[in-house]
């Protein structure tokens, strides 16, 4: 276990000690919020099973699906003692007509409060709104009694918007903050190195971002399956921390092939990620990021026993990571 780990202010070093470093750790761990898709729900008998009652959990509405599974997916979380956080995409949006009418069952069957709202993957809008702010101008998530919403930010830019756009969606963001009752923070995509995201966060805060930060983090899975999902989501950067060790390459290009039942594909954790996120918040008092959002890729019920562990507490520190044990 480390003794202690050093960090730095300006250029003044400070010591977070071993005891501090962990329940700093604990304490940006305790409020993490994880993800479900309406299809992956289908094969989940009971949440209850693996995830701990009041867990805030995002519910995905992905491009060409049914927002009714969405819904559907909510109605069953709350039912079972969670607090479920439907998304919403601007350019999947058909109508004002058809987000009030869905936004009325929500409100109606489930008493939803809090919402993800995003651009959408797609280049070309299927409705009226073209992007997020649009949407929030409408004034019906107010209306029904949305009382939280999470708004796109974008450490490593974004394959849809130009970074001339990203900018301007941050101003625009923090500008209707100012107008509406509702308490708005920004949620980035996962990333797996923290140094593009302290100095988005130092970029955006220079330029007047107010907002508070939840920064998405990947749960446990294949290094396979993480750049599966990081190329389909625009990860960008930071995806060189997965292809480091060449021999991690090598065992990726042998595990489809039929020296593949002999190969195990390494995997990875966040646990690196979340220590160097720990010691940049301590490192900038002014920071404005306050919790994480664990992207479950490789599976819910491996990711969120992981999470429930470091909540506990029970992991040590070494080298620069840590490891949980039972």
């Amino acid at each position: 276990m480390n003794i202690q780990s050093i960090i730095f202010f300006g250029e003044v070093p400070m010591v977070l000690n071993a005891v501090t470093e962990k329940q700093a750790i604990i304490d940006l761990m305790q409020k993490t919020t994880v993800e479900v898709t309406p299809g992956g729900s289908a094969n989940v008998a009971d949440f209850r099973d693996m995830l701990r009652p009041g867990c805030t959990v995002y519910v995905t509405f992905l491009p060409g699906s049914d927002f009714s599974d969405t819904v559907n997916t909510v109605r069953r979380l709350k039912n079972e003692g969670f607090n479920p956080v439907p998304h919403f995409a601007a350019r999947s949006i058909p109508s004002s007509k058809f987000l009030e009418e869905n936004l009325a069952t929500l409100q109606g069957e489930t008493g939803v409060t809090e919402g993800l709202l995003i651009g959408g993957g797609v280049n070309t809008p299927i409705g009226e709104f073209g992007s997020s702010i649009e949407v929030l101008r409408t004034g019906l998530f107010e209306k029904y009694g949305i009382l939280k919403m999470g708004l796109a930010g974008h450490p490593e830019g974004s394959p849809d918007i130009s970074p001339a756009d990203c900018a301007l969606a941050i101003k625009e963001k923090n500008d209707f903050a100012k107008e509406t009752d509702m308490s708005l923070y920004l949620a980035t995509q996962f990333l797996f190195e923290a140094g593009p995201i302290f100095t988005w966060e130092r970029e955006i805060r220079d330029a007047g971002n107010e907002l508070p930060i939840h920064i998405g983090v990947p749960g446990l899975a294949t290094i396979k399956t993480l750049l599966r999902h990081a190329a389909h989501c625009g990860v960008g950067a930071s995806v060189r921390f997965l292809t480091r060790n060449p021999m991690n390459m090598v065992k990726l290009g042998l595990k489809d092939s039929f020296l593949g039942k002999y190969v195990n594909a390494p995997s990875s954790e966040p646990s690196e990620l979340i220590r160097d996120l720990v010691r940049g918040i301590h490192n900038d008092a002014d920071c404005l990021i306050v919790q994480c959002h664990l992207y479950p890729l490789g599976g819910l019920q491996k990711s969120a026993a992981w999470m429930y562990h470091v909540q506990d507490g029970h992991f040590e520190l070494n080298g620069k990571s840590f490891t949980v044990y039972s």
